[in-house]
């Protein structure tokens, strides 16, 4: 019904960068907020950064002032752009859009992994 598309991901060295786009597509009628997840190995998967459909952001501490996420409404595609990239972001990203109050999606998830 819904599908998410991502990507973006990859291998990257301590300080570079990535750009991770998703892309929902399928019956959508409307799309709320939009988001980034992540989950390393041995760790719970944790909200990276959040959007509202009107621009609202947050992030989480480990990210901020790194990290900045965006989106286009009219292509239904969140993006998290992210800077200074360290080891310990490695982990596998998923984006995560929410079209109602009780119905999200999740994509398969992207992997980053960042070199020292």
């Amino acid at each position: 019904q819904v599908q998410l598309v991502e990507s973006g991901g990859g291998l990257v060295q301590a300080g570079g960068s990535l750009r991770l786009s998703c892309a929902a597509s399928g019956s959508i009628f409307s799309i709320n907020a939009m988001g980034w997840y992540r989950q390393a190995p041995g760790k719970r998967r944790e909200l990276v950064a959040g959007i509202t459909t009107g621009g609202n952001t947050n992030y989480a501490d480990s990210v901020k002032g790194r990290f900045t996420i965006s989106r286009d409404n009219a292509k239904n595609t969140v993006y998290l752009q992210m800077n200074n990239l360290k080891s310990e972001d490695t982990a596998v990203y998923y984006c995560k859009v929410d079209v109602s109050s009780v119905m999200g999606y999740w994509g398969k998830g992207t992997l980053v992994t960042v070199s020292s």
